[in-house]
Parts: structure tokens; C-alpha cells; sequence
């Protein structure tokens, strides 16, 4: 028999490489993702299994945990501290402020107790007509819009009075009491929108009722804010004029100031509203001092609970 030459492979040398290669192959197929070798008792192509913990559950260390969320930033604080204030003011004072982002109201003891409102409550009139207005699907004419602003920036008791009786007198009032939520207050009956009983609390809802958009309604509230914030002449006063000037002409306002010589006294109320509080303030003292020891004493009494100085 001749002999194989020296580079001659055997026959079965040959199969036996076939078979690892073949053998590779199919351990590849099974580790790769998606191929119908793969294994189910092997880990899964570039994720490993999921080591015990010593508990004997498993942990997931592809899983990482979820960065903790940042905490919510404070919210800015009033401008306002809930202090006792012993002022020297003749007569009965009162004051409330509403934060209007979490509704908590600080206030006077005796922030509950009315007072009449004289002009105050033209802010609810005029509000109570764009509201009911836009309701039926009706525009004010500019001649209306005209009268609307004589009573808001400059308290045309005239123009009021014409108001009032088209929205209903008293009704309107009564509508002032359940719209907005007030506690306090209560209605004049037919003595007139000057002799309206409100609270200083019932005073600073009246005021967010206005911010929130409730009172005059989503149309006409943009509108009414920006005529409180331009009060001029004789009712500018009160709340605002104890901020600095930059951040009084943001304030908007409505104010009101009536002797009564049935009782003998002068009642001075102010109404404010900034960014994220309402504010009501109310006194009631001898006719004889006048209206503009009312009026300072307004300013003096939001100076007192002010956290910083003008």
C-alpha cells in the first residue's frame, strides 16, 4: 500500500474539525438575540441575568434608579405678618388679607364685624353688570364703557346710582353674596349700595372674587382690573400708597369714604388686590376728624403689618 504524502489531511481529521466548527456555530446561534437556537436558560446577548439578591430575590442592574426630583421651590411669602397691631386711631378699625394661592386668611379679631361700604362696592356693581352683560351675549357700548370707567377710576355717584338700578338694586347685592362666597355681609335692602354691610374679610373675598374672574366674568375682568389699578383724584388712597411706588401702580384698587350723620361717624374702607393677596381694610370714627384721617390711617394701619418697609 503506497504511503500518504505529508501534506495530506486524513479523512477523519477533517470531520472532526467539521464538527467543532459546526459545534461553534450553534453555540453562537444560541446565544444571539431573535434566533430560533436561542436558549432560554442562557443569559440574554449583552444584558446579563439578573443576579440574586440576599434575600433571594432578584435585582435588575440594568435598572437604575430614578434620579429624586428636585424640590418644589417656596413660594414667595406676603408681604404681610399676621401680628397684632395697637394703633392710635380713634374709633373702631379692621383689616383681613387672603392669600389667594392657598386661600388662608389672616386678619384682625374682629375682622368678621360689617361696616356700610359707601363706594367700595362699586367694584362689585360694575363687575355684577359686565358679567351678566357678556351672559346674554351683549357688548357694551363705548358711551357704557365710558360711564363703567367714570365710576371706577373717579366714583361717579351719578353714573352709580343709574347702574345700580339697571342690574336690579338689591338683587344685585344678593348676587354678590352667593356668587362670591361672602359670610358676613348683607344687603341694604332699598337704603342704597352705600348702606351695603360688608366685612374686611368678606371684603378681601370680594376682592380675589374680582381677581379670580368669578365677579365680572372671563371677558371683562382684564379690563376691570386695569381700570382699579388707574383710581386717580380723591379715591386714590389707602392700601397702595404704603408700597413703594414701582409696586402700587400693580395694586388695583377700589376705595370708599361717607359721613354718616344718622350715626355721627365717617366710614373709610379700602379694597386692594396685587399678584397674590386681596386686602380689605375698614374704619369708623368721629364725623368731626374728617375724611382724610380715614384715609391715612388706612395706609397707616397696611404700613404697620407690612413685613418691609417702603
Amino acid at each position: 500500500m503506497a504511503g500518504r504524502s505529508r501534506g495530506e489531511t486524513s479523512p477523519l481529521r477533517l470531520i472532526a474539525i467539521a464538527a467543532v466548527l459546526i459545534g461553534l456555530v450553534l453555540v453562537s446561534l444560541r446565544l444571539l438575540p431573535g434566533s430560533p437556537f436561542e436558549s432560554t436558560a442562557a443569559a440574554q446577548w449583552g444584558q446579563g441575568e439578573s443576579p440574586t439578591g440576599r434575600d433571594g430575590s432578584r435585582t435588575d442592574r440594568s435598572v437604575r434608579p430614578s434620579p429624586s426630583p428636585s424640590p418644589s421651590p417656596e413660594p414667595e411669602p406676603l408681604p404681610f405678618e399676621d401680628r397684632e397691631i395697637d394703633l392710635d386711631i380713634d374709633g373702631w378699625y379692621a383689616w383681613s388679607v387672603l392669600d389667594r394661592r392657598s386661600g388662608e386668611m389672616i386678619g384682625s379679631e374682629n375682622m368678621a364685624e360689617t361696616s356700610t361700604t359707601a363706594s367700595l362696592i362699586k367694584a362689585w356693581i360694575v363687575a355684577d353688570y359686565l358679567r351678566r352683560t357678556a351672559d346674554a351675549g351683549q357688548t357694551p357700548s363705548d358711551g357704557k364703557l365710558d360711564d363703567l370707567t367714570r365710576i371706577i377710576r373717579d366714583s361717579d355717584n351719578t353714573r352709580t346710582e343709574q347702574l345700580y338700578t339697571q342690574i336690579g338694586r338689591s338683587a344685585s347685592i344678593k348676587r354678590l353674596l352667593s356668587t362670591c362666597e361672602l359670610t358676613d355681609s348683607k344687603v341694604s335692602s332699598d337704603l342704597g349700595w352705600s348702606r351695603t354691610q360688608l366685612s374686611p374679610r368678606d371684603t378681601a373675598r370680594l376682592g380675589n372674587c374680582i381677581a379670580e374672574g368669578t365677579a365680572a366674568g372671563p371677558k371683562w375682568t382684564k379690563w376691570l382690573l386695569s381700570e382699579m389699578r388707574q383710581v386717580r383724584g380723591a379715591g386714590d388712597f389707602g392700601i397702595r400708597k404704603a408700597f413703594p411706588a414701582a409696586e402700587a401702580k400693580k395694586i388695583a384698587i377700589k376705595n370708599g369714604w361717607v359721613d354718616r350723620t344718622r350715626e355721627q361717624e365717617i366710614h373709610v374702607n379700602c379694597l386692594a388686590i396685587g399678584d397674590t393677596w386681596t386686602m380689605g381694610v375698614m374704619l369708623q370714627y368721629p364725623i368731626n376728624k374728617g375724611y382724610e384721617y380715614g384715609m391715612k390711617n388706612c395706609e397707616k394701619i397696611t404700613e404697620a403689618l407690612l413685613t418691609t418697609s417702603p
